[in-house]
């Protein structure tokens, strides 16, 4: 099972001084709209998103048909068909993806110890 691209959404209180402490270990902004309380690091091919009220705990996230660097993938694992091969595992959902459409979709479900993790496609 292809999941996608991973990166980790951090909450964060503070998006200046969050973005101040990751700059200074090495991560760039490449992509958000800080105004809108969001920003996008990278450091090679780590990723974490900034996130200024917006949820209330860190997500693990996965962007099936992005690369790490944020481009289109020709080929990749529709996240209404991940969805199905979960449901087929006994994976419990808190939030589903329709799958009666197209395109961009997104799905939640959280771990054991309360994790969420969220399949996210953009495309």
């Amino acid at each position: 099972m292809q999941l996608g691209a991973f990166s980790v959404s951090l909450a964060v209180k503070d998006l200046v001084l969050s973005r101040a402490f990751y700059e200074k270990l090495g991560f760039e902004a490449t992509g958000g709209e800080a105004d809108q309380g969001w920003l996008i690091l990278t450091n090679g091919d780590c990723v974490i998103g900034l996130f200024q009220g917006m949820f209330e705990k860190n997500i693990l996230t996965f962007n099936p048909g992005w690369s790490t660097s944020a481009q289109p993938l020709d080929a990749f694992t529709d996240v209404r068909e991940l969805q199905q091969q979960l449901k087929a595992k006994d994976v419990v959902f808190e939030a589903e993806a329709d799958e009666t459409t197209s395109g961009p979709a997104s799905f939640m479900i959280v771990d054991p110890d309360g994790n969420p993790i969220l399949i996210d496609q953009h495309r």
